[in-house]
C-alpha cells in the first residue's frame, strides 16, 4: 500500500534566468510526478529577482510568482535552490535560508570555490542539506559519485575539461587551423561565449571548479585561490600544428592531483596525447577522467552547460534534499578530515613541450640539452623543423620526461639568456602521455 503523501514542501527560487526559468517550469508542469518521486508535493512560493518590470517574455513564470524581496522569500521557505550567481547577496541569503532551517541547493560554482567552508559549517550546525551537484559539468553526475560513490576508495588523481566554450574554441582551432580570435568571435555569435568571455578563457571558471572537485575530491578545503590558473588567449594556431606533430591536441584541463606531500591543483592549456579519452571531446561537451585506488579509471562525459543540463542537476538535488525532508535523515556534509598540505605550482610535476628557435650551427643541439640536463630535467624527444635560410634559424620542439614546475622554468631561464637560442616560443604542459 502506498503510504500518505507528505504535506507540500515550500521551495523559494532566487534567481529567473535562463536555469532558474527551466526549474520553475519543472517544478510547476511535472508537479505530480516531482510529489511521487519526492513524497511530497513541492509548492514553488516565489521567484526572487532584481528587477519586477523587466520583459521576460520566455521565462513562463506567472508573474504573481515573482518578488525582490528575497529575504522574506527565504525565510518561508523549506528548500531554497540558488541560481542568481556571484558572491553576494547569494552568500548572506543562503547563510539565512539555512539558519531557518531550510536545505539549500545551488549551482554557484564561484561562491563555492571562495566561500564553501562557511556554507559547510552552517549547514553541518543546523542539520539541513548543501547541495551542488550543478556548478561542476551542468549534468553529468559527478560530485555525487565523488561524494558518495568513491567514498570508500581513495581517488589519486581528477583530470577534466570543465568548460566548454574554451573546448569548443580549441576544438575548432584543432579542427579547421583558425586563430583563436576568429574563433572566439563564432562562439560568442553562437552563444557559447559570453560578450565578456574573460571568465571562461582566462581560465576563472575552470579554477573555481577545481577547486571544489579537489576538495570532494582528496577531502581537504581547496580555496578557488589556492588554484593555479593559466588560460587559453596565449594559444596561437602554431601551437595547434605542432600538437598535431607530435600525435597530441590542446584542452584547458583541470588536473587536481594527490602526491606524497600533499594535494596540488591546477588549471591550463595541456598537450593531450589523440590516444587518451579526453583528446575526442568535442565542441561544447565536458569530460572529467579520475584515477582511484580500487575503481582505477573512470570517465563522466556530457553536456556540461545550458539551461536544460543545468536544470536536471539542480532538480536531482531538490528531489534528494526533499526526499531527506520527507523521510528525516540528510546527505553527505563536508569531509575535509584529511586537511592535507596544498602544494604550490612549482611543485608540480608534469611533462613539457617547448618550441625554441635557434642558431642554425654545429653543437647548438649539445648545447641546448646541456640547458636542460643542467637543471635535471630530462629530454624524451627533441625533433629538428624546417631551417629558414634567410635569417639562418632553425625550429626544435622539445619534449621533456616528468619534471618539476620549478625545474622546467629555471630551464627556459637559461634557453632564453644562450647566445644559441633566439627565442622561446612556446612552452606548453603535456599530460597523458
Amino acid at each position: 500500500m502506498a503510504k500518505d503523501m507528505a504535506e507540500p514542501l515550500k521551495v523559494a527560487l532566487l534567481g529567473c534566468g535562463v536555469v532558474g526559468s527551466a526549474v520553475a517550469r519543472r517544478l510547476v508542469d511535472d508537479a505530480s510526478d516531482l510529489a511521487a518521486r519526492v513524497g511530497a508535493p513541492l509548492e514553488l512560493i516565489g521567484v526572487a529577482v532584481r528587477d519586477l518590470d523587466k520583459p521576460r517574455p520566455a521565462s513562463g513564470v506567472p508573474q504573481d510568482l515573482l518578488t525582490t524581496d528575497a529575504e522574506a522569500l527565504v525565510a518561508k521557505a523549506d528548500l531554497v535552490v540558488e541560481l542568481m550567481g556571484g558572491i553576494e547577496p547569494a552568500r548572506s541569503l543562503l547563510l539565512r535560508a539555512i539558519d531557518h532551517g531550510a536545505s539549500v541547493v545551488t549551482a554557484n560554482k564561484a561562491l563555492l570555490g571562495a566561500d564553501g567552508p562557511q556554507l559547510y559549517e552552517a549547514a553541518d550546525a543546523r542539520g539541513v542539506d548543501l547541495s551542488f551537484e550543478a556548478s561542476v559539468a551542468g549534468a553529468i553526475p559527478l560530485l555525487r559519485p565523488l561524494r558518495e560513490s568513491l567514498a570508500g576508495d581513495s581517488v589519486q588523481r581528477v583530470m577534466g575539461i570543465v568548460n566548454g566554450t574554451t573546448n569548443f574554441i580549441l576544438d575548432k582551432m584543432d579542427r579547421t587551423g583558425a586563430a583563436l580570435a576568429d574563433v572566439l568571435a563564432e562562439a560568442q555569435q553562437l552563444g557559447y561565449a559570453e560578450a565578456d568571455p574573460t571568465a571562461d578563457v582566462e581560465g576563472h571558471d575552470a579554477q573555481a571548479k577545481a577547486a571544489i572537485l579537489a576538495s570532494l575530491a582528496f577531502h581537504t578545503r581547496v580555496s578557488t585561490g589556492d588554484v593555479h590558473c593559466e588560460g587559453i588567449m596565449g594559444i596561437t594556431a602554431d601551437d595547434i600544428r605542432d600538437a598535431r606533430k607530435i600525435g597530441c591536441t590542446v584542452k584547458l584541463l583541470a588536473i587536481c592531483e594527490r602526491t606524497a606531500d600533499g594535494v596540488s591543483a591546477r588549471v591550463h592549456p595541456t598537450l593531450v596525447p589523440r590516444s587518451h579519452p579526453l583528446a575526442s571531446v568535442r565542441e561544447a561537451f565536458n569530460a572529467v577522467f579520475l584515477e582511484t585506488e580500487l575503481a582505477g579509471e573512470l570517465m563522466f562525459y556530457g553536456q556540461g552547460a545550458g539551461a536544460q543540463p543545468t536544470a536536471s542537476a539542480v532538480l536531482g538535488d531538490l528531489v534528494q534534499a526533499a526526499r531527506h525532508k520527507v523521510d528525516g535523515g540528510r546527505g553527505p556534509g563536508e569531509s575535509a578530515y584529511a586537511a592535507l598540505p596544498i602544494l604550490p605550482i612549482d611543485q608540480a610535476r608534469t611533462s613539457y613541450f617547448i618550441r625554441l628557435d635557434v642558431l642554425d650551427q654545429p653543437g647548438v643541439l649539445a648545447r641546448v640539452a646541456n640547458v636542460f640536463g643542467n637543471q635535471g630535467v630530462s629530454i624524451e624527444s627533441m625533433r629538428q623543423g624546417v631551417v629558414r635560410s634567410e635569417d639562418g634559424l632553425a625550429m626544435l620542439q622539445i619534449v621533456t620526461h616528468q619534471a618539476t614546475d620549478a625545474a622546467l622554468a629555471r630551464t627556459v631561464e637559461g634557453l632564453q639568456a644562450a647566445d644559441d637560442v633566439h627565442e622561446v616560443a612556446s612552452v606548453l604542459r603535456v599530460e597523458g602521455m
